[in-house]
């Protein structure tokens, strides 16, 4: 049975008035990206950091493995978990739930640990819970909302607002003093405290209680989202799988494992560079934000985005600001303030490319597999991605770095790279890729 390309994918008429999955779902986006906005945006200036400045001295590659590897695994792991157990047994909030109570209690466990040992086997054991949690969120969006092209952007957003949210209060919180309003983002600032490296730390300690409360509000907040017992196919996986027979959803995936190394990268990179550029490390977090205000604005805008321009158009979009944002970052002689204002353009990176991708995911998928497929589709972003992502990062790091430490000037080559990579594959999408959603069998 085919779909409309501009009706929704859920039961719910598309255009439903009820505001309440709404409201409710916004909020489950909004704790979603808080648990990852409190601790990533810091880990790799903790893990890098000089023993003697408070940090743990990990170096390039065992920082690549932490947060690459130990990643990938638990994308790789998601459909036979989360995606199987959503799609065919249990309610996808209660999986949900169950997942992040377990995560919360692992990220309390990884900020008292020193060793790269324990670091790398907790991350891993963490990763398994975590990572399947971010497809799940996305399917239980797309199960609830009534028209998902409209109505996705507009939850997602609040995603956005919740890595903010958790970027900037864990700053306040444990990172300064003496706070004082001011005029730029993020409005309260104030002098380090003495120890500010090592209480990147806390970082995880306050992902975890978010992923606690998160946990506690699936359960009781989020809509009903069955799973469908009646499917012909028992393992929701393998007809997810299948779907790379599709050529759009082969191009996709393609394209998206290359876009998610150099994305990897810049998570690995951008607080060592930032730090490098001259910025304090109670002002990482918020710098990096300024991508997540401009990411706002491009979720607003993608229902329009997609009627007018459509999915391919937005795909090379996105890749090509991949290629323009790092070609500024690669001109370290440009002031601080620059390399921070370019970041306007992550939000354009992710919502032109990431959120479009997981809407097209949702709309080629057949009903009884959308929990696997976006699971499926997270192996290649949130699985291949980071493996491929930490030893790129590694392999830039050790060619380039001159001495015991990156310079700012050690950066230039790096995303010269990167930047010339993007350029590469936004070429391919506008190539290559071809919707062929309106064309689904249910």
């Amino acid at each position: 049975m085919s779909q409309d390309p501009q009706a929704g994918s859920s039961n719910q008429q598309p255009g439903a008035a009820d505001r309440g999955p709404i409201v409710r779902l916004s909020i489950m986006m909004f704790l979603q990206y808080a648990v990852w906005g409190a601790w990533l945006p810091v880990a790799a200036l903790y893990l890098t950091s000089a023993t003697g400045d408070g940090g743990l001295g990990f170096s390039g590659a065992q920082v690549g493995s932490i947060i690459g590897y130990a990643g990938s695994i638990g994308a790789l792991l998601a459909p036979f978990i989360a995606g199987q157990l959503a799609d065919r047994y249990f309610r996808t909030e209660r999986v949900l739930g169950f997942l992040l109570l377990l995560g919360g209690g692992l990220q309390w466990i990884i900020a008292s640990q020193t060793s790269y040992e324990a670091w790398l086997w907790l991350s891993i054991l963490y990763s398994i819970v975590y990572m399947p949690t971010l497809a799940l969120s996305n399917s239980a969006a797309f199960a609830n909302l009534g028209d998902n092209q409209r109505d996705f952007p507009r939850v997602r957003l609040w995603g956005t607002i919740g890595w903010i949210a958790a970027s900037w209060s864990f700053a306040m919180l444990w990172l300064q003093e003496d706070l004082q309003l001011a005029w730029m983002p993020p409005f309260l600032v104030g002098t380090d405290v003495a120890d500010s490296t090592s209480q990147l730390a806390q970082s995880l300690r306050y992902s975890g209680m978010i992923s606690i409360v998160y946990a506690i509000y699936c359960l009781i907040g989020l809509p009903a989202t069955p799973p469908k017992r009646d499917a012909v196919q028992s393992l929701a996986f393998a007809k997810a799988f299948g779907m790379l027979r599709k050529r759009s959803f082969a191009v996709l995936v393609i394209v998206s494992l290359i876009i998610s190394t150099i994305h990897q990268v810049y998570f690995l990179q951008a607080g060592p560079f930032l730090s490098a550029a001259g910025l304090a490390d109670s002002e990482i977090g918020p710098a990096m934000s300024v991508g997540q205000f401009s990411e706002i604005l491009a979720m607003a805008l993608l229902a329009l985005m997609l009627k007018r321009m459509g999915f391919r158009q937005l795909l090379f979009i996105g890749c090509l600001c991949y290629a323009m944002r790092y070609g500024i970052w690669s001109m370290v002689e440009l002031p601080a303030t620059v390399l921070v204002l370019s970041q306007v353009l992550h939000g354009f990176c992710y919502a032109c490319f990431f959120a479009v991708a997981y809407i097209y995911v949702d709309r080629l998928a057949a009903t009884d597999i959308r929990n696997s497929a976006q699971t499926v589709f997270g192996i290649i972003m949130l699985g291949g991605g980071p493996v491929l992502g930490g030893m790129l990062s590694g392999y830039l790091q050790e060619e380039f770095q001159q001495g015991e430490s990156m310079q700012l000037a050690n950066f230039s080559p790096l995303w010269g790279v990167l930047a010339a990579i993007a350029a590469c594959v936004a070429l391919i999408s506008l190539v290559s890729f071809r919707d062929e959603s309106h064309a689904v069998e249910a």
